[in-house]
C-alpha cells in the first residue's frame, strides 16, 4: 500500500486511522483493479489477488471485478508471496515501495520498519519486490509488472529487465512525494498491465543460485536475541543473524519467520 499514488505517511496506511485510511485503501484497491482490467484487455482470463499490506484485509471487495479470487487475512505462511503456485503464468507486484535504508523512498522499509534494518540473499540487498520475485522465480513464475515509487521500480527493473515498470510517484523525502493523481496512476497501471501480459513469452523467472545465504540485520539487538534461537540461524554480531539453505524457498520461509519472531521481541513483558 505504501507504493500507492498519493500515499506519503503511515497514517494513510494504518487501519486504525479512520480519517485517512478508508480513502487510501480505496485508491489501493483501484490500482489493483486497474492492473486486472489491463491484463484482461490483453487476453488474461483468470486472476488471483493477494492482499499483502499490514492486516492483509485492506482491499475493498465491491470495487474489484467480480471474477477475481482473493487471498486475504494474516498471518499467511508465505506472507505477501502467498498464492504463487503451480498454474500461475505470471505475477504483478502493485503498490510496492523502496527498501529499508533507501535514500529516495517514501516510507521505505522491508516487511517491517520496526524489525528489519537490512536483508541480503547471496550478498544482494533485497527489497520486498526482489524477495517475492525470487520466490515466484523458484516456482517458475516470472514477474512482469511492478508499480510503486520510482525508486523501487527502477531498482527492480535492474534485476528484472523484461518487466514493465509503472512509477506513480517520486520521493521528495521519507514522508513526502511528487505523485500522480490516483486517476492518472490507475490509467498508467492499466496500460502497463496490458503491455506486461504481452511480455510473458520472453520474460524470465528471477532466481538466486543455490545454495542460499540469507543475512538479516535487525533494528535492535534484542530482536536478534530472539531470532538466533530458531534452528539454523547463526548469530554474526549484535544485530545480525545468518541462515543458509539449499534452496531459496527455505531461505524465504526462514526470513518470514525471523521477521515475525523479531516483531514478537518488541512486545515488552
Amino acid at each position: 500500500m505504501e507504493g500507492t499514488a498519493g500515499v506519503c505517511t503511515w497514517r494513510q496506511c494504518d487501519p486504525e486511522n479512520r480519517d485517512e485510511y478508508p480513502t487510501y485503501r480505496r485508491y489501493m484497491t483501484r490500482e489493483v483493479a486497474a492492473a486486472v482490467e489491463g491484463a484482461r484487455g490483453a487476453g488474461a482470463a483468470e486472476f488471483l489477488v493477494n492482499d499483502s499490506h499490514s492486516s492483509m484485509r485492506n482491499l475493498v471487495w465491491d470495487e474489484l471485478p467480480g471474477d477475481v479470487r482473493m487471498v486475504t487475512g494474516a498471518p499467511k505462511p508465505l506472507s505477501m508471496a502467498e498464492g504463487l503456485s503451480e498454474g500461475v503464468d505470471a505475477a504483478f507486484l502493485t503498490g510496492y515501495h523502496a527498501k529499508a535504508g533507501d535514500r529516495d523512498g517514501v516510507l521505505a522499509h522491508t516487511f517491517s520498519d520496526e524489525t528489519v534494518y537490512r536483508v541480503t540473499m547471496n550478498g544482494t540487498e533485497c527489497s520486498e519486490a526482489l524477495l517475492v520475485s525470487a520466490l515466484a522465480g523458484a516456482r517458475g513464475i516470472p514477474v512482469v509488472l511492478v508499480t510503486g515509487d520510482s525508486t523501487i521500480v527502477s531498482e527492480t527493473l535492474r534485476s528484472l529487465p523484461w518487466a514493465v515498470g509503472v512509477a506513480v510517484k517520486d520521493a521528495i523525502g521519507f514522508y513526502a512525494a511528487s505523485t500522480l493523481t490516483p486517476q492518472a496512476a490507475q490509467t498508467a497501471i492499466r496500460e502497463g498491465a496490458r503491455d506486461a501480459i504481452g511480455r510473458i513469452s520472453r520474460a524470465k523467472p528471477f532466481t538466486f543460485a543455490p545454495p542460499i545465504e540469507m543475512v538479516l540485520q535487525t533494528v535492535h539487538a534484542h530482536q536478534a536475541d530472539f531470532i538466533e534461537l530458531m534452528p539454523g540461524f547463526e548469530r554474526v554480531d549484535g544485530r545480525t543473524v545468518r541462515f543458509t539453505a539449499s534452496e531459496y524457498p527455505a531461505a524465504y520461509a526462514a526470513y518470514v519467520a525471523a521477521v515475525r519472531l523479531g516483531g514478537a521481541a518488541n512486545v515488552q513483558a
